[in-house]
């Protein structure tokens, strides 16, 4: 089976980078029957067979999952077909933030289960959806609770934060100070955090306005102070704009990485990324978004890890066997990807048991498979069969850059 060229589906939610300033848009434009519109938010590109937005074989209107379907154990391997069934097990996408999205988690696939039983038309599917992020541009995300002795310093520096969780702020300290049972301390936090996201949308408003005339817009975007101006700016009297105060902040550079497990809390601030999923789109939100709060559920399915935004990163190695690529390999069956970085006239060629999705960030070149060359330039985007050796060549005088999503079961 030859590598599939592939037009990818883009969705225009409402925190998406407007025009070209967005990835997602300047690779959907790659596609000539996909016309830019300045004024038009772009917010994700949709790489796979997920029914929310398939991607089709280029230029026609036969779906990726009809060619899966068609030779499913020549496009996916024997092995992820033994373990997934016949169709791929991932997502891949390429984001763009302007506005933040949700506080949120993904449940994991028992919980999945339950809820997509119990609200089918809420929670769409019964998967679970770890993911993992790899930015393109400099990015800003929140992921995982701080350190507890950060949040307790933030009760005592912000008295408006104090206020929306006064009730158990001062048994989360005395949790903090006078035990070592970590147990004891998730119990606390999570007990802080439920007060906070149940908030009454009166005190949320009230201690809002006292905390945005308080303190003025710091030069550190990265500052508690910096974000709650910006947040509040993108949503109004919005309870979510305090998790600044319990969640850990991210600066990733280009090709920085982390992982989001099941039901861990996270949300995006800005720039671009490469994400990859388990196949679902299983999203549990309660805060800055106009989309429906599930706030019961989002409390009780926490895990309250905590600790430092380090752990959160997920460092590349060195792709066994291969002179310029590296693998981002989360604690998951279901996805690897992997970065193909190539200097001008320089070539790689990889080969992966499983299923692969792979789209062109930067750069001009060739895809050469079994039986022809294909053209490589950023937007791209090419499906490569299970077993199928490939070479990535780059233009003279052009450095390419090309993420391959792949499932290594």
């Amino acid at each position: 089976m030859a590598a599939i060229r592939l037009t990818c589906a883009v969705n225009n939610y409402h925190w998406g980078k407007h025009g070209l300033d967005s990835k997602a848009a300047q690779f959907a434009a790659t596609n000539p029957d996909v016309a830019i519109d300045t004024n038009q938010t772009y917010a994700e590109l949709w790489m796979g067979t997920h029914p929310s937005g398939p991607s089709h074989v280029y230029g026609t209107d036969t779906p990726l999952s009809a060619i899966v379907e068609e030779c499913p154990e020549q496009a996916l391997g024997a092995n992820v077909m033994a373990k997934y069934g016949a169709s791929i097990p991932f997502l891949f996408k390429v984001l763009s933030i302007e506005k933040a999205l949700s506080i949120q988690a993904h449940p994991d696939k028992v919980l999945a289960e339950k809820l997509h039983a119990e609200r089918p038309t809420v929670y769409k599917d019964p998967n679970h959806k770890p993911e993992m992020s790899i930015a393109l541009t400099d990015f800003i995300a929140m992921s995982g609770f701080r350190p507890l002795e950060e949040i307790a310093r933030f009760l005592e520096e912000y008295p408006e934060f104090r206020a929306l969780v006064s009730n158990s702020a001062s048994a989360f300290v005395d949790a903090l100070q006078s035990t070592c049972d970590v147990e004891a301390k998730k119990a606390a936090l999570k007990a802080l955090f439920s007060e906070l996201m149940n908030a009454p949308e009166a005190s949320v408003k009230e201690q809002l306005a006292l905390l945005l005339a308080r303190v003025s817009p710091a030069d550190d975007e990265l500052s508690p102070n910096a974000l709650v101006h910006r947040l509040a700016a993108e949503y109004p009297d919005d309870v979510g704009v305090f998790c600044v105060f319990v969640l850990n902040v991210l600066q990733l550079r280009p090709g920085d990485a982390f992982f989001m497990g099941p039901n861990d809390p996270h949300a995006y601030i800005s720039g671009d990324c490469i994400e990859c999923m388990a196949t679902s789109d299983n999203v549990v939100r309660a805060g800055l978004t106009p989309k429906l709060r599930d706030v019961p559920v989002l409390v009780d399915m926490l895990t309250y890890e905590f600790g430092s935004p380090d752990a959160k990163l997920l460092k590349p190695v060195r792709l066994a066997g291969a002179e310029h690529s590296v693998v981002y390999d989360p604690p998951i069956d279901e996805f690897s990807v992997i970065k193909t970085a190539l200097s001008g006239g320089a070539s790689e060629r990889v080969a992966f048991d499983g299923p692969q999705i792979m789209i062109v960030s930067e750069g001009t070149g060739v895809l050469i498979d079994s039986e022809e060359s294909h053209a490589l330039a950023p937007g791209y985007v090419y499906f490569i069969a299970a077993s199928s050796p490939v070479v990535i060549e780059a233009s003279e005088g052009s450095n390419l850059v090309a993420y391959t999503a792949t499932c290594l079961a």
